[in-house]
């Protein structure tokens, strides 16, 4: 990227280039399916623009996870077998990095709340302050919540963590229900567990974090 040639010696190389839907050749032109940048326009019921027709997971509408592609599957069968299953809420659908340490998030990012022009505050805990990642050598990172100072909603969570990728199912449920960061911090946690940090980061975001 700085213009010039480097020569690296290494093992083995990771080409990653990400994935499409593959939607050419199926017939969506003759039954009159509409499209978008090479995906299969759908709403939050996928539902497509023809009665009768819906799509999921990666062909129809973004983020590309299986777990949402899943959801979604249900949503549709439900909805076609008439059981109001309800639409898929795209605004609380978790993210995961599976690298080491994990990332994983759901919601509102410190950055778009602001846009949105929220009056927010952000509380942090650190694992270094956790019991639990203490004993299992696994310190690095933090909890991270963002709350609206109006009603103390949680609008979003991001994790940076040892298992992340399960500390932010607390936040997806939490969110789903409306809870507020003094919901998350009541519900008592068990000691010792790294979801302790999740109420943690929930007192730091009302100022009043216990161990840090």
């Amino acid at each position: 990227k700085e213009g010039t040639d480097r020569t690296i010696d290494v093992e083995r190389v990771l080409v990653a280039v990400g994935r499409a839907p593959i939607i050419e050749d199926i017939g969506l032109d003759k039954a009159g399916v509409k499209t978008e940048r090479g995906s299969i326009v759908v709403d939050d019921h996928c539902r497509t623009n023809v009665e009768g027709i819906y799509a999921i997971g990666d062909c129809g509408r973004a983020p590309l996870l299986a777990h949402k592609a899943s959801h979604e599957g249900i949503t549709v069968v439900e909805f076609i077998a008439g059981k109001g299953h309800g639409a898929v809420d795209y605004n609380n659908i978790p993210n995961v990095t599976y690298c080491h340490p994990e990332v994983a998030s759901v919601g509102l990012t410190e950055q778009k709340a602001r846009e949105q022009g929220l009056d927010i505050e952000v509380g942090v805990f650190p694992f270094s302050a956790n019991g639990r990642a203490r004993t299992a050598g696994e310190t690095d990172g933090f909890v991270k919540i963002i709350r609206d100072k109006k009603y103390s909603e949680v609008l979003g969570a991001h994790i940076v963590g040892p298992h992340a990728s399960e500390l932010i199912a607390e936040f997806v449920i939490g969110r789903h229900l409306e809870s507020t960061v003094e919901e998350m911090e009541r519900a008592m946690h068990p000691h010792p567990t790294l979801s302790e940090a999740d109420a943690e980061a929930s007192l730091s975001a009302l100022g009043a974090p216990i161990h840090i």
